[in-house]
């Protein structure tokens, strides 16, 4: 996702792989992506060719436990068009701060799914150069999980309500 992608060196990135099983089927999945304003929030205009951007509030649990203490940051999440794959799909992800973007990671990557199973993939660029390399290695690589988590569980649960608003787009875009 080269227009999307943070501008540092590879040495700065750091991967990021993050699963859900579901069983909710892949079309359904797809028409979530397609109707993200429905559950992120707004879609704005300011998105780079090919994508749509969306004002979304991203939430950090601070533990597993969900009546513990949860951090929220606005961001600006970017979806590209739904693609087939094999069983599945995919589609260009990323996500930013909208606000202090230099102390926050900006992730470019792919979500796909296929086979009972949704993911996102690619790369992350911890703020903060050496010292954020180092964070990343103690604090921030948590974070940046959680954070793919929260997508994933949002999709699967946009994807799940039986009255979402969801739209009708015939499948997966060709």
């Amino acid at each position: 996702m080269q227009r999307a992608s943070p501008t540092h060196r590879d040495d700065d990135l750091t991967k990021l792989v993050v699963s859900r099983r579901t069983s909710t089927e892949v079309e359904r999945l797809a028409r979530a992506i397609e109707a993200a304003a429905a559950w992120l929030g707004p879609e704005i205009e300011a998105a780079p060719e090919g994508l749509r951007r969306y004002a979304a509030t991203l939430r950090l649990r601070v533990s597993d436990k969900p009546r513990l203490v949860a951090f929220a940051k606005a961001a600006y999440l970017d979806f590209g068009a739904v693609r087939p794959l094999d069983a599945g799909w995919q589609a260009e992800v990323g996500w930013r701060a909208a606000s202090l973007a230099p102390l926050f990671p900006v992730f470019s990557g792919t979500i796909v799914a296929r086979g009972g199973e949704v993911t996102v993939s690619g790369w992350y660029a911890p703020p903060g150069g050496a010292i954020g390399r180092v964070a990343d290695r103690v604090l921030l690589r948590i974070a940046a999980m959680r954070t793919a988590r929260w997508l994933l569980d949002e999709l699967i649960d946009a994807a799940t309500v039986p009255d979402a608003p969801l739209a009708s787009s015939g499948g997966v875009a060709d």
